[in-house]
């Protein structure tokens, strides 16, 4: 029923593990069909015209709260990803560039913390969390992710050293702060399973006195906050591994991997093995209900297809760091990704269908493709090359 991984793909690059440095098997001898280089050709100068034209500075200069990761972080991961497709430094300096012009809008928060709050950060309505003046651990995240990944690569290149050095320092130390920020506030929750998840956190700032709403003292009471859909915790789960990547600390893996267990418990068997497309929100545990018997959110699956091309990403990410996901998983969910006619972008990789209608439905000039285009074409570039004898995962990200 199902088929093996088709080596159809890029060599995946060395691969960070919670035991030691790993590889997977993949072969050099079985790459994908590369995509005809005039076509990529054209495609990567599509995407240059249109991530500078669409000059990310409004965004890295303005957003603040959960628009800091929809809007401002494409840009990052184009940048971050157009260096790995590229070798060019210029992609390096529009990403500086933007983290810089990013992180110089800080605010000091009551805790002592940097933070980007806004009105409306938590992205929801439920539980009047987005009345809260606060910041926001997705958007932060989803930002953070390309810049630590950046900043291991810049760590790891003795010809982006020299000039980047200092700011991959600064960066990975404000996003070893940002993670206990958000570790002290209580942002990760044990599950009634044991596994754990992230979760909306019901206070904020006083605009007035600039001290902390009264709800800040209940932050870890088992009867406030709200756990985030899966979208959005595989979106932290994923800067997570990117911590990992960078730091080489188990405490970020670990982490992640407990998130993980979560997000495969809620992805059941289809009759035909294949998966069933799972809910984009569940309860994780007793602060999801009202009156601990009224789910606080619908429970469904979500009309949008881009949160699922999220879940499939932190998925794969997961499986390349050999966190809770194997062969088996990613066989299925290519199968569905089949079945269904979602094509989720991540299984490109992994599967010649999914990556022909990866390249019949690309449009360059798209908002998507500011990540796409260079992701795409740094796995078509890094699978000429064997694996790096690095502790580091250069990998490009969606």
């Amino acid at each position: 029923m199902m088929r093996r991984i088709a080596k159809v793909g890029v060599v995946l690059l060395l691969l960070a593990s919670p035991v030691g440095t790993q590889t997977l098997g993949k072969s050099d001898d079985h790459r994908n069909p590369n995509l005809d280089a005039n076509k990529l050709g054209e495609w990567l100068r599509d995407w240059e015209r249109t991530i500078l034209r669409d000059d990310a500075t409004q965004y890295c200069s303005a957003e603040a709260g959960e628009e800091l990761g929809w809007k401002m972080s494409p840009f990052l991961k184009g940048f971050y990803n157009g260096y790995l497709a590229t070798g060019s430094s210029m992609w390096v300096d529009r990403l500086v560039a933007c983290t810089d012009a990013w992180l110089k809008r800080a605010v000091r928060e009551p805790d002592g913390y940097l933070g980007w709050p806004k009105l409306g950060a938590a992205g929801t309505e439920v539980d009047n969390l987005d009345s809260f003046y606060a910041d926001s651990i997705v958007g932060e995240a989803m930002a953070l992710t390309p810049v630590v990944l950046m900043a291991a690569v810049i760590r790891e290149t003795p010809s982006l050293a020299g000039q980047y050095g200092s700011k991959a320092e600064v960066y990975l130390d404000l996003a070893e702060d940002i993670f206990k920020k958000w570790d002290s506030r209580g942002a990760w929750r044990e599950t009634q399973a044991g596994t754990a998840i992230t979760v909306e956190l019901p206070f904020g700032i006083n605009e007035t006195t600039g001290k902390w709403t009264g709800e800040y003292e209940k932050r870890k009471s088992l009867e406030f906050g709200f756990s985030h859909p899966d979208n959005k915790a595989n979106l932290v789960a994923a800067w997570l591994l990117a911590m990992f990547d960078a730091t080489g600390k188990t405490i970020y893996v670990k982490l992640a991997e407990h998130w993980f267990e979560t997000m495969k418990s809620r992805m059941k068997r289809a009759s035909d093995g294949t998966y069933e497309i799972w809910n984009y929100w569940e309860p994780a545990g007793s602060w999801d209900y009202r009156s601990y018997i009224i789910p606080k959110h619908w429970i469904g699956i979500h009309p949008n297809p881009g949160y699922y091309d999220i879940d499939v990403a932190a998925i794969v990410a997961a499986y390349e760091h050999h966190v809770v996901f194997n062969e088996e998983d990613i066989n299925r969910l290519i199968e569905t990704a089949i079945r269904d006619e979602r094509y989720w972008t991540a299984l490109v990789p992994f599967d010649e269908t999914v990556q022909q209608h990866f390249e019949r439905s690309l449009h360059p000039a798209s908002w998507t493709a500011l990540i796409q285009v260079p992701w795409y074409a740094a796995i078509q570039r890094n699978s000429a090359h064997k694996p790096m004898k690095s502790r580091v995962s250069v990998r490009p990200v969606l």
